[in-house]
């Protein structure tokens, strides 16, 4: 008698370990010794086998709608053995028919009876089950029956259409879900607490056990199902709790590849719907904190979460968005194949979707708040598993044009380039690249050529802007040329390329700027006004083709009505600094200094209201908040202090790394330091500093000149416009041969400054030097032939040397010029692509 009992405990120890490791096949073999042995526990044997054969087909087959009609075959043994125990001796066994309809339910579940499931979940009294502590086994049962029973309302809909009993089954459902997402978490808690007391002492592998297997699409669903049925009626604040209270259990091993999609989720949720006052953020959320009622026990059908003092908890939407991406990031990065091998190629596929989903809002989220250098090191993290895809490439690429690392974001361009052969906007936006900060014209307008080639084999509906960009090529070849040929071919062919653009879309404003600008650099101002009035009848708000505009009736000597359209712009873009010069330029020439003097004078607040937040917090010059004045007025790219250059951006740039080299000699060999904060905010004040002293010389308010110019030279002293303007401060006081070392000093850095050359030659004149006056000068001629005060200058120079045929030429060519000659050079307007 006693070696029976031993033996039954024996055997029924080995069955409950059969069931909680699911080691089906095992249970079904000492079922069946259990039946031959004691036909008194034949109900149990039965269950039993029911169970084994039930859970080893499902593991074989998932219990998914598409396997439904092959399941009524393949469950139909499984079914009989559990109905068999639902007779007279199930009854008397009382203890298994909660697990046997609920088993039951299960399987007509997977047969598609979603009815019959229904009903047996109501023989077990599913919703009105004390919550209790329950074994590892029976917790799946009962976490997989409220799962199963969420699934099958959605299937069953109320017969009813009355709004009552709508709510009435979204709530049951709801319902059903969380107590199945809560008894998972649960679960596989203790799956994990069970699997830490097996393990051997003293082992460890590096590899974890993958669980997951065994947790199967229904209890995947029941984690995941409830804040998505929460988001479908409307609840946005429940399905963030829901999130929450999921995120904040323990850990589990079979939940790490699960919590990545939570995480991501969540963030999402908040992203789209959750902002500002609806926001609540974890500390007033009673799910996640709730108060605490003295006698009152944690749940043991809820999942253990994390406490502790020292826990961070987000005050904000952005903070929670921001460190749920993070943690998703990480989980992404971690659970990344790099493997190239062939059999890791569905794992390596989904592990890089997962993480891309991640970094797209990751991107979206901090580009919105400026902080474009968390965005490039989490794409730096990426490329360890992102061999030969092209998205992370092209994303990286973006996040370094915006961080102004031009030269790094074309290399990267170059190689989504070559991962995505027939794309044409990758070849743009490295053309964009040379045109637009690298001055390399000639490699851009070879990557425009591909993007047409490409475009001409692959249609993708950026013809127009092929050509677009390559007429902008010929454009900037043409305007870094001296050669007069040259220069006209490589006009006609910018001209042709902006006709074709237009052909191509007549709707796109760009086409009409550009043949407009085109036209007013080749002087035909009829033609270039009637292109920018049809740029601004398809875009009245494009502020270059305003800018143009106004520049063009100056041209006309239209200045009342350029002042006009002036204030009207300013007014809908206040915080356009190219505008506010503009006008003091106007001001200046036609209206006297005083007037200038007040806008100067307007555009220094402008720039304290602007910038002086950024320079103080020392912010990345990237974070600029203003998008009208992100691309205007720029010191390298546009000579603006110089109305009569024409600014070549070549030389120019050359002229900034000049500049920049001697700033960094300054700085060594004297107290110099650069100031904190973005440089191009504070080479825009100096701008601002050297108009202020253009202004006050021309009311001969020499004092405050001096003063301007000091306050310039303590931001940047080695620019080539301050000394010109120092040059124009000592001409003025007739100081010519400390004027000549100015100018002479401001040519060293930049060759092709003309207005240094226009006074260098003027000083010239004026200590007898002629002949080097005249050369000097002539060389401002060649470099830019439409500026009539070259040709003034130089036929005051030919008059003095009694070279009066050539003096009447050169006065003729300086009256021919003015009359088209606009208040400042159309070069002034910033290159645009928008």
């Amino acid at each position: 008698m006693t070696g029976k009992s031993r033996n039954w405990v024996r055997i029924e120890a080995d069955i409950v370990k059969g069931r909680e490791e699911g080691n089906w096949k095992k249970l079904i073999e000492l079922a069946e010794h259990l039946k031959s042995r004691s036909p008194s526990s034949e109900c149990l044997a039965h269950f039993l086998i029911g169970e084994g054969k039930l859970e080893s087909y499902l593991e074989a087959f998932p219990p998914v709608e598409q396997n439904n009609n092959k399941a009524r075959s393949g469950l139909s043994e499984a079914k009989r053995y559990l109905l068999s125990t639902v007779g007279e001796q199930g009854k008397q066994a009382g203890f298994l028919l909660l697990d046997v309809f609920l088993l039951l339910g299960k399987t007509h579940y997977a047969m598609g009876h979603y009815e019959e499931a229904l009903d047996y979940y109501n023989q077990a009294e599913l919703q009105s089950l004390t919550e209790k502590h329950l074994p590892s086994r029976s917790l799946r049962i009962v976490a997989e029956s409220y799962a199963i029973k969420g699934m099958c309302l959605e299937k069953v809909p109320p017969l009813s259409s009355s709004k009552y009993k709508q709510a009435e089954w979204d709530e049951q459902r709801i319902q059903c879900f969380e107590l199945a997402g809560d008894l998972t978490l649960r679960y596989l808690q203790e799956q994990d607490k069970q699997q830490q007391h097996s393990s051997t002492p003293g082992s460890y592998s590096p590899q974890p056990p993958n669980p997951a297997k065994h947790i199967g699409p229904i209890l995947e669903t029941a984690l995941q199902r409830a804040p998505i049925l929460y988001m479908q009626t409307g609840k946005l604040q429940s399905a963030v709790s829901r999130y929450r209270v999921m995120l904040s259990a323990i850990e589990t091993a079979a939940t790490q590849s699960l919590r990545l999609t939570l995480t991501r989720r969540l963030a999402e949720v908040l992203l789209r719907g959750v902002t500002g006052k609806v926001y609540v953020n974890p500390e007033r959320d009673s799910n996640i904190f709730p108060k605490k009622n003295k006698g009152v026990a944690e749940s043991p059908w809820k999942p253990r979460r994390y406490i502790g003092q020292h826990l961070f908890v987000p005050r904000t939407e952005n903070e929670e968005i921001i460190l749920l991406l993070l943690i998703s990031e990480a989980m992404a990065v971690r659970d990344a194949v790099l493997s190239q091998s062939p059999e890791f190629r569905d794992a390596r596929i989904h592990a890089y979707k997962n993480a891309t989903a991640v970094y797209d809002l990751l991107t979206i989220t901090l580009v919105r708040w400026g902080y474009i250098d968390l965005v490039y090191e989490s794409f730096e993290r990426a490329m360890k598993f992102s061999f030969e895809e092209p998205h992370v490439w092209m994303q990286k690429a973006l996040c370094l044009m915006s961080m102004g690392q031009y030269p790094r974001a074309l290399k990267v361009l170059k190689e989504v380039i070559r991962l995505l052969p027939t794309k044409v906007l990758p070849c743009l936006l490295a053309a964009r690249i040379c045109f637009e900060h690298t001055n390399q014209f000639a490699e851009g307008l070879q990557w425009s050529c591909q993007a047409l080639s490409r475009e001409t084999s692959s249609p993708q509906n950026l013809a127009s802007r092929c050509h677009l960009y390559i007429g902008i090529g010929y454009s900037l070849q043409a305007a870094n040329t001296t050669l007069k040929h040259e220069k006209q071919q490589l006009i006609q062919s910018a001209l042709d390329s902006f006709h074709r653009a237009q052909q191509t879309d007549p709707n796109d404003h760009l086409a009409e700027y550009y043949l407009g600008l085109q036209y007013a650099y080749n002087g035909q101002l009829t033609e270039a006004v009637a292109h920018v009035k049809l740029a601004l009848n398809l875009n009245a708000e494009h502020v270059p083709s305003l800018q143009l505009l106004v520049l063009l009736l100056s041209a006309h000597k239209q200045t009342a009505e350029a002042l006009q359209l002036l204030d009207a712009v300013i007014q809908e873009y206040p915080d356009n600094m190219n505008l506010h010069y503009t006008k003091a330029q106007l001001e200046l020439q036609h209206l006297g200094g005083e007037q200038a003097l007040h806008t100067a004078g307007n555009m220094l607040a402008l720039w304290k209201n602007l910038y002086e937040e950024q320079i103080q917090a020392d912010v990345m010059e990237q974070s600029d908040r203003r998008s009208e004045t992100r691309s205007v007025f720029q010191m390298y790219s546009s000579e603006l202090s110089d109305k009569d250059s024409s600014s070549l951006h070549a030389q120019s740039l050359a002229a900034s790394r000049v500049e920049h080299a001697l700033s960094e000699v300054a700085s060594s060999l004297s107290s110099f330091t650069p100031r904190p904060g973005p440089q191009k905010a504070w080479l825009l004040q100096v701008q601002i500093w050297l108009l202020l002293a253009e202004i006050y010389l021309s009311v001969d308010n020499i004092p405050e000149a001096v003063e301007c110019i000091q306050e310039a030279q303590n931001i940047f002293p080695m620019s080539h416009n301050i000394m010109c303007m120092r040059g124009l401060l000592h001409e003025r006081k007739k100081e010519f041969s400390e004027a000549k070392l100015c100018f002479q000093n401001a040519i060293a850095i930049n060759p092709t400054h003309t207005k240094s050359m226009q006074h260098l030659g003027l000083v010239y004149h004026y200590l007898g030097n002629q002949r080097l006056a005249e050369k000097t000068l002539r060389d401002a001629a060649r470099i830019d032939p439409s500026s009539y005060q070259t040709w003034y200058n130089l036929g005051c120079v030919l008059e003095s040397m009694n070279e009066f045929d050539s003096a009447s030429d050169s006065m003729a060519t300086a009256l021919e010029v003015e009359t088209t000659n606009p208040i400042l050079p159309y070069s002034s307007i910033p290159l645009t692509f928008e």
